[in-house]
């Protein structure tokens, strides 16, 4: 079967031959249709992720799609967390508790950019965030996969408004299409204060922020909640630091949150999908991707946006 390997940790897969994987006690051997290249996969394969140094060659792809006996499935495995290898491939294995089985008709390229991206969004929002019908959501980072989600899936958790924030105008324009009430675009050069008051002026008292992004951004948006507001953080895209003054966060008793998929039971993480792969399937739901066939994941690795890779 063709595979990406990353054989040197920092650098890009190669495509070669191997043989087809053997599921082990408690595995199953997936069909591969779709798996996606996500930032985890990358900062796995870099040797910097607090797993450590991965042991190579290995396969990457922390999750995917494909066909178990005829059946159309989504899988997750460890690949770069731990030894063993992941989705970049025709055929891979996963354990059985990581296998959700998806509904005939679900788009498995669409399911797979989504993935665990989705799911973080859908938590964040109804679970860790307990966003309430009619409040108002400050989405963050609009324009990765996480954020484009959490705009849609928002509206349908039963927000009332829901603002997006992004760098570039083709995310903010897409998050107007994707349902968005208003936007908010970062400015190169701009200081806290400045960007908080232009959040104020957009969005005015926020219930909830949804940060995938920490850094400036977050530091602004916290300055834009209600008293007894919410700001769930799931990633550091803009940087590790939020540098937010007690006084901002006493005045208004304000709550920061931290997400992650690794808390999620297998069960918990079944059903969240479940339901994103629903919204998507009625239309709720969708994500920009890049459909990308298997043999040029070497060229696709570093590409910017959702890449999907198809054998």
């Amino acid at each position: 079967m063709r595979a990406a390997e990353i054989r040197t940790a920092g650098q890009p897969p190669v495509v070669a031959v191997r043989a087809e994987p053997e599921p082990g006690a408690g595995q199953v051997a997936v069909r591969v249709t779709a798996a996606p290249i996500t930032p985890l996969d990358r900062l796995c394969a870099s040797g910097t992720s607090y797993f450590g140094v991965p042991a190579t060659p290995y396969v990457p792809g922390v999750q995917g799609v494909g066909l178990l006996a005829g059946t159309p499935v989504w899988f997750a495995t460890a690949a770069g967390m731990r030894p063993g290898d992941g989705s970049m491939a025709e055929c891979a294995v996963a354990a059985s508790a990581d296998v959700v089985v998806l509904p005939e008709g679900a788009d498995h390229a669409l399911v797979a950019a989504l993935g665990l991206s989705a799911v973080a969004a859908w938590m964040c929002l109804t679970g860790t965030g307990q966003l309430a019908a009619g409040e108002t959501v400050l989405v963050l980072g609009a324009g990765g996969v996480v954020g484009q989600s959490a705009v849609q899936l928002a509206r349908v958790a039963g927000a009332g408004r829901v603002v997006a924030c992004a760098r570039s105008e083709t995310a903010l324009e897409r998050a107007r299409r994707l349902g968005a009430d208003a936007t908010v675009g970062l400015e190169d050069g701009e200081d806290v204060e400045h960007l908080a008051q232009r959040l104020e002026a957009v969005a005015g008292p926020v219930d909830l922020v949804l940060d995938p992004v920490c850094g400036l951004p977050a530091a602004a948006a916290l300055r834009t909640l209600r008293p007894g507001g919410r700001l769930v953080n799931l990633g550091s895209a803009a940087g590790e630091v939020c540098p937010v003054p007690s006084a901002v966060l006493r005045s208004r008793s304000l709550r920061i949150l931290g997400y992650t998929n690794n808390e999620l039971s297998a069960d918990e993480r079944r059903e969240a999908l479940r339901t994103v792969v629903g919204q998507a399937m009625t239309g709720a739901l969708t994500v920009d991707h890049e459909r990308v066939p298997l043999h040029d994941a070497a060229r696709a690795w570093s590409r910017p946006g959702r890449v999907v890779l198809v054998p």
